[in-house]
């Protein structure tokens, strides 16, 4: 197991069981203290590489991701690595994507979809989650 982020980091999450996802913007400066152990960037082109495990699900600004099957994916690994990684979700500006993904990650840690975005706001950013549209997705989010 490597060194945790702690409740207290910049950015982290704390979700309901325990498990933290930092979440980012990645137009600002990679934040001091131990790099991310896996990453997921959500972004609608190509994420210029970094130094640890990532992955890339396409999902342009201000919308939805591309492929809502990969997404499930893609967030049902960042939630099982949460219990012994350290784990990151970033879009370019940290609130919408990373917002909504986060939002989901709540979801599938026990959160009603209906409360997501209220405990991501209030755990992560209080402009987290940016349009309608992400909000309605984040209520429909139904990990089956």
């Amino acid at each position: 197991m490597t060194e945790h982020w702690n409740a207290t980091t910049p950015g982290v999450l704390a979700l309901p069981s325990g498990r933290l996802v930092r979440g980012r913007g990645l137009r600002r400066p990679l934040p001091s203290g131990p790099v991310p152990d896996f990453a997921v960037h959500l972004l609608g082109r190509t994420p210029p590489p970094v130094a640890w495990e990532s992955r890339w699900l396409r999902w342009p600004d201000f919308r939805l991701p591309v492929d809502r099957a990969a997404a499930l994916d893609v967030l049902r690994e960042v939630w099982d690595r949460a219990a012994d990684d350290r784990v990151e979700v970033a879009c370019g500006g940290g609130m919408g994507r990373t917002g909504t993904a986060l939002a989901c990650l709540a979801v599938l840690d026990g959160v009603p979809a209906h409360e997501a975005v209220a405990f991501v706001r209030a755990g992560y950013h209080p402009r987290a989650v940016e349009t309608p549209w992400q909000r309605r997705y984040v209520r429909n989010f139904a990990p089956r």
